[in-house]
Formats: C-alpha cells, sequence, structure tokens
C-alpha cells in the first residue's frame, strides 16, 4: 500500500527537486522523503542549445526519473493538482492527498506554447522549430545545415523565461555555423526580442552587441511574436514604440527559432501559495514561503527576481535546505541567496561569454576573470564539465561550488 505520509514532500523532480532531495538526504539520512513527479523522464535542459547547433548528442540530455531520484527517496509517480497548506496536504491525480510535515515546491514553469496563435499546429515543420523541446532541438540543427539562403527569424518573449540567454544562443550559433560555411552572406538573420535590451546586466550588452554587428544581424527590441502561419512562412509581430503605443507588422521567414511565453504551472496559479503574477510566494532570501513557514520554494516556479536557469537552482537549493532543517529545529534561518543566476552565452561555436550575476544585476564571477570576455575555456566547461557536474554531483547531492558568494 502506497504510503501518504512524509517528513518532507518536494513537489517536481525536475532539476530543483531531485537536487533539493539529495541535499537534504546528505544532510539527514533519516528524514522521509518525497518526490511527486509525474513525468518518467528527467532531461539536462541546458544542453538543448548545444543539440540545435550540432554540438551535443540529443539522446546524452535524458535519462529515466528512477535513476534520478536520490537513493532512499520515495518516488510518487503521479501530478500534484493543488495544495491544502492549512492541512498540509498536497492534492495529486491519481494518489489522492499526500500529507506532508514541511513542503518544498520545486514545480518549474509552464512552456505557453498556445500563448502564440497558429504555433502548436506548425511546430517541427514549414521551418518553425525550438530549442526549448527536446523533440526540437535536433530539427533546429537539421534546419541550420540545410538553410542555403533566406530570412532566418530567432525570438523572444516577455520575461520571465528560463535561460534568458538561450533565444540568442540559437541565434549566434546559427549564425556562427553560416558563417564558417560562407552562407551567412545570402542568409539573414534577425532577432526579435520582447525586452528593451539586448541583456538584463547592462555589462553584458556591448560584448553580445559586438556578435549581432559581426553576424549582421537585424535587432528589433521591445518585439512579441504573437502568430505563426507555418504554410505560408509568415510571423505576425507587436512592436511597441518609446511612447507605448503597439503596432503589429508581419515577416517572412524560411527558418523561425521560437522561444514559447512561459508562466507559473495552473496549479500553483490557482493555489493559495501563489502571488499575483501566480508563482510561488518566498522570500527572495531565505526562500521560505512568506505565509506559511512550513513551505519552500526553490527552482523556476518562485517569484524570486533571479535569472531561472540550473545554476540558479544548484544555488538555491543548498540555501533552502539548510533554512528548512533549521526550521525544522526551531532555529532561526541561517542561510541567504543572493540571487545568483549564470548564464552560459554560446557567442561562436568553441566560445562562452560566462554571464554571472545576482539581484541587482551585480556580477558575481566563479573564476578570477573578466566575465564579459569570450573564452574557450567556458565553452569546454559548458559542453563538457558542467553536464557530469549536473549528473553525478548536483543530482546526487555533491555541493561542489554551490554555495553563493553573498550567501550566509
Amino acid at each position: 500500500m502506497q504510503k501518504n505520509n512524509f517528513d518532507i514532500v518536494i513537489v517536481g523532480g525536475g532539476a530543483a527537486g531531485c537536487a533539493m532531495a539529495a541535499s537534504l538526504k546528505k544532510r539527514d539520512n533519516t528524514l522521509a522523503i518525497a518526490i511527486i513527479e509525474p513525468t518518467a523522464q528527467h532531461y539536462y535542459q541546458p544542453a538543448w542549445t548545444l543539440v540545435g547547433a550540432g554540438e551535443f548528442d540529443a539522446a546524452n540530455t535524458v535519462r529515466p526519473m528512477a535513476e534520478c531520484i536520490p537513493h532512499g527517496v520515495t518516488w510518487l509517480h503521479a501530478a500534484a493538482t493543488g495544495f491544502m497548506p492549512e492541512e498540509k496536504h498536497v492534492v495529486t491525480d491519481r494518489l489522492g492527498k499526500i500529507q506532508y510535515q514541511q513542503l518544498v515546491v520545486a514545480a518549474g514553469l509552464k512552456l505557453h506554447w498556445e500563448g502564440i496563435k497558429g504555433l502548436p499546429e506548425t511546430l517541427g515543420k514549414h521551418g518553425v522549430t525550438s530549442n526549448y523541446r527536446f523533440d526540437l532541438a535536433p530539427y533546429t540543427w537539421q534546419l541550420v545545415q540545410q538553410l542555403q539562403s533566406g530570412k532566418a527569424l530567432f525570438t523572444q518573449p516577455p520575461m520571465p523565461i528560463k535561460c534568458a540567454g538561450a533565444p540568442q544562443k540559437a541565434l549566434y550559433l546559427s549564425c556562427a555555423e553560416w558563417l564558417a560555411q560562407g552562407r551567412l552572406g545570402q542568409i539573414k538573420a534577425s532577432f526579435y526580442s520582447a525586452a528593451p535590451a539586448l541583456f538584463g546586466v547592462k555589462e553584458y550588452v556591448e560584448p553580445l552587441m559586438q556578435y549581432i554587428r559581426r553576424y549582421q544581424v537585424d535587432l528589433h527590441l521591445n518585439s512579441t511574436l504573437v502568430e505563426v502561419d507555418g504554410p505560408n512562412k509568415t510571423a505576425w509581430f507587436n512592436i511597441k514604440d518609446a511612447d507605448g503605443n503597439v503596432q503589429r507588422i508581419s515577416e517572412t521567414f524560411d527558418m523561425l527559432h521560437v522561444v514559447p511565453p512561459q508562466t507559473a504551472p495552473d496549479f500553483i496559479k490557482q493555489s493559495p501559495l501563489a502571488n499575483a503574477d501566480g508563482w510561488v510566494e518566498v522570500d527572495q532570501h531565505s526562500l521560505q514561503h512568506v505565509r506559511y513557514p512550513d513551505i519552500f520554494g526553490v527552482g523556476d516556479c518562485t517569484n524570486t527576481p533571479n535569472a531561472k536557469t540550473a545554476a540558479a537552482a544548484r544555488k538555491q537549493v543548498v540555501i533552502a535546505a539548510e533554512n528548512l532543517l533549521a526550521a525544522r529545529a526551531g532555529l532561526a534561518l541561517p542561510s541567504r541567496y543572493d540571487g545568483y543566476g549564470s548564464c552560459p552565452l554560446t557567442v561562436e561555436k568553441g566560445k562562452i561569454i560566462l554571464a554571472e550575476f545576482g539581484y541587482g544585476g551585480k556580477i558575481v564571477p566563479t573564476f578570477p576573470w573578466d566575465s564579459t570576455k569570450a573564452r574557450r575555456s567556458a565553452w569546454w566547461l559548458k559542453k563538457y564539465l558542467l553536464p557530469k557536474v549536473y549528473w553525478h554531483l548536483m543530482l546526487k547531492g555533491r555541493e561542489w561550488l554551490a554555495r553563493c558568494g553573498a550567501c550566509g
């Protein structure tokens, strides 16, 4: 018979959820911990950008979920559908109510493909692709290889999104390939971003603009993709001017790389845990829920104003685990999260600008170098070392370089 009462329940078996379970087990192996997760596969999503550039095998980005759940943690193969925080229950779709003493919400976010009219039915064909899906990243590389001439559009939706640099990474790596093959002169690349600036941390804008110029990219800011007609290869954008007026324009394409708008999962939006925007409402430093002290949030599902990246989750789980166990013991919360996020910007094949920053856009580099410079060592780190760190350290509770520079 399925047990339905645990010391700690974690909603979500992605990067943050599995790492949180491993971190807690490392600190106290006696805890009865369960992860509620409906999917049977676990993905290393940061490598999908490299898959879309022919630099990584998609098969190496997926493993069975059962292999990623930490030893001694119960996997509840179900979907969470609601929360009853007063009763300390999580409601699931097929296992009833699961009771907890403490709860960690690590449910990630929702890719809202339907938020762009016409997109779902044309994805994966008619030259429309996205590195934000496991099955589509290889199609991106196929399109990049096949395109000999024409127009290639790359889009970025309004924030927040996970890995805010990923829309640009697809652009730079595609252009780098076309440049290497002598085709960039025949292919015109355009980048349509809903953001008012190329990147959210000002120190990285000019280094990135150098690559925009190198690849002769048409840059369109304050521009949001709203509709796609795949068979007729046409995309529509809402363009906002300096006065806030919006004009709709159409653009034809031969290749279109789309990043979908992103929201909190519906079952979180509709729950008492959410803020007005639908995200789990936690204190941005302690990661403890602002209304329910027995609940913590980690990863992409929270309202913390950091970049939503796997690197951020890796730092957050250390803070949340220490604070959760302190709260469990009735002690003051000892650790503080500084908003660390990392975005390895793949500006060309073999070179990366390793953007690392915390709350307020403060640069917090891990290594003693100028992080605004593109480096081969950062490429080696992203392509070869970080996947190993993820599978063998982060998901196993081995917290190498996982403490924030300004954390308690």
